[in-house]
C-alpha cells in the first residue's frame, strides 16, 4: 500500500487539495450549502493540512489563528473510502505540534455532536453546551498544547 504523507501549508494547490475534500464530504454527501462550506476563512493566509496517497488528497483540516495563545482546527473531513485509517488524528497531531512550536497555547475546535467521540479519544474537553452551526448540532472542544 501507497504511503500517505502530510503536508501543512498554505500553497495555492494545498487549498485547493482541502477544498476537494471538503466539497465531497461537506457538500455533495453531508448536503452543506457551497456558501455555509466555503467561508471568509478561506483565504490566502489560511493554513491546510492535507494528507496525500500518491497526488490524490484524502483527509485536510483548516487551521486558523485565533489571537496570540490560541488557534482554531476547522473543516476535518476524510473522503468516505479513506475512514478508519486514522488520517484525521493524525492531522490533529501534526497541527498540534505546529501550534506547540509556533507557541500557541489552546486549540479549540466546533465539533458536529456526533463527532465528539472521536474528539474526546484525542484528548480534548468538551467547552459549550450544544449550537448550532447549518442546523447540524455542535459543541466546542478544546485541548491545551
Amino acid at each position: 500500500m501507497e504511503e500517505v504523507k502530510i503536508i501543512i501549508g498554505k500553497q495555492a494547490w494545498q487549498r485547493a487539495a482541502s477544498i476537494f475534500i471538503r466539497m465531497q464530504v461537506f457538500v455533495l454527501e453531508k448536503q452543506i450549502s457551497l456558501q455555509d462550506e466555503f467561508d471568509e476563512n478561506d483565504t490566502e493566509n489560511a493554513i491546510y493540512a492535507v494528507a496525500y496517497k500518491g497526488n490524490l488528497p484524502v483527509a485536510t483540516a483548516r487551521w486558523l489563528k485565533i489571537d496570540e495563545e490560541r488557534v482554531r482546527i476547522t473543516r476535518v473531513a476524510t473522503l468516505k473510502e479513506y475512514r478508519g485509517k486514522h488520517l484525521s488524528s493524525e492531522i490533529l497531531k501534526q497541527l498540534e505540534e505546529y501550534s506547540r512550536v509556533s507557541a500557541y497555547k489552546k486549540v479549540d475546535i466546533h465539533s458536529e455532536v456526533t463527532a465528539l467521540p472521536f474528539y474526546l479519544k484525542c484528548g480534548y474537553q468538551i467547552s459549550s453546551d450544544v449550537y448550532y452551526e447549518d442546523d447540524v448540532p455542535c459543541q466546542s472542544v478544546e485541548k491545551y498544547l
